[in-house]
């Protein structure tokens, strides 16, 4: 995940309104009520015969939601398709695609349609500029890399959560593997890291050790937790094991950088407004489906404990639904 500077744009997204038609009758008559009742009935059976259903899914159209491949974002694609389609009767295809520039072109080109979080921090701007894709906001998700320890550590050890602070506390992290400092377990190969770059910064006497990973890192943190073991190690949230096991994160003073190759090491990750996209096509449909993605928005424990859900056992339909009945004032607020 690359982090770059980050673009907003303001976006209208057009949404059709429907009203309902309320019929009131009153009478002292009896013959009057009936006459009435009956003129109600054929019309509301006159109505039905339109299927409703059936119009509602062509007020929404046909869509499609990229899907990449980590749980959290399962979660919240998961959520938003299965609120269209009970709620607007929209016809959706979730289709697995590589993120970045390949579900771009995709947006681009027509077949697909939506990106429910997206970490580029501006990278699609070119596309945007194409008037391939829209910028939509936020979805509420706020990304954040860093180095954490298990929540037990925080509550002896209060200051641990000060990075400045960490050469304090190195006799805990010491490990066979890293000798006489204490071990600093880096993301797996590829992650955007500035490890290194911190330790030398502030002259930490750690040793950073690449666990090859994410597994890897899963495993240190539920031992740390399990057996009280002392571990600091690289995570990011949002995250469906920060559901499952309680972990804080190590501050450093506020971020300074959002390009992992420029970064001075003195100052912290940076925080990271995860966005939705959306093709041009949805933006000017006027679909409620453009309007529901645009108010999409959730909290990062929201998403971990659908995504948690998922890794337990369920399916994502069924996390999806249990995390909706549980919320129906968010999800009418999506719609509004």
């Amino acid at each position: 995940m690359k982090l770059t500077t980050r673009n907003r744009f303001a976006v209208t997204v057009a949404s059709a309104a429907a009203a309902g038609l309320v019929l009131a009758g009153c009478s002292s008559d009896v013959n009057d009520t009936a006459a009435t009742t009956e003129a109600a009935t054929t019309e509301a059976t006159t109505e039905e015969s339109v299927a409703p259903a059936e119009v509602a899914m062509a007020d929404c159209g046909d869509w499609t939601i990229a899907m990449h491949g980590w749980v959290g974002y399962t979660a919240s694609a998961q959520v938003l398709a299965e609120v269209a389609k009970s709620d607007l009767g929209c016809n959706i295809t979730q289709t697995k695609l590589d993120e970045a520039a390949v579900t771009y072109d995709a947006m681009e080109a027509g077949s697909a349609d939506v990106i429910v979080e997206d970490w580029g921090g501006g990278r699609w701007q070119d596309w945007i500029d194409r008037g391939a894709i829209v910028d939509v906001g936020s979805n509420g998700n706020v990304g954040l890399i860093g180095m954490y320890v298990p929540a037990w550590m925080v509550d002896e050890y209060p200051d641990i959560i000060d990075g400045t602070k960490l050469n304090d506390y190195v006799d805990l992290f010491k490990t066979p593997e890293s000798g006489n400092k204490g071990a600093w377990y880096e993301g797996p190969p590829g992650y955007t890291t500035v490890g290194q770059k911190i330790i030398d910064s502030y002259g930490l006497d750690y040793k950073a050790i690449n666990v090859g990973s994410e597994q890897a890192l899963l495993d240190l943190f539920e031992k740390g937790q399990a057996d009280k073991k002392p571990v600091l190690g690289y995570f990011w949230e949002p995250n469906y094991f920060l559901a499952k096991i309680d972990m804080v994160r190590v501050n450093f003073p506020a971020n300074d950088w959002t390009d992992a190759a420029v970064a001075s090491g003195k100052t912290d990750y940076p925080a990271l407004d995860l966005e939705k996209l959306i093709s041009s096509k949805l933006a000017d449909s006027g679909s409620p489906f453009a309007t529901l993605v645009t108010n999409f928005t959730w909290t990062n424990a929201d998403q971990n404990s659908v995504a948690l859900d998922i890794e337990d056992g369920m399916t994502p339909e069924e996390a999806a639904q249990k995390w909706i009945a549980a919320n129906p004032d968010v999800v009418a607020g999506w719609m509004s």
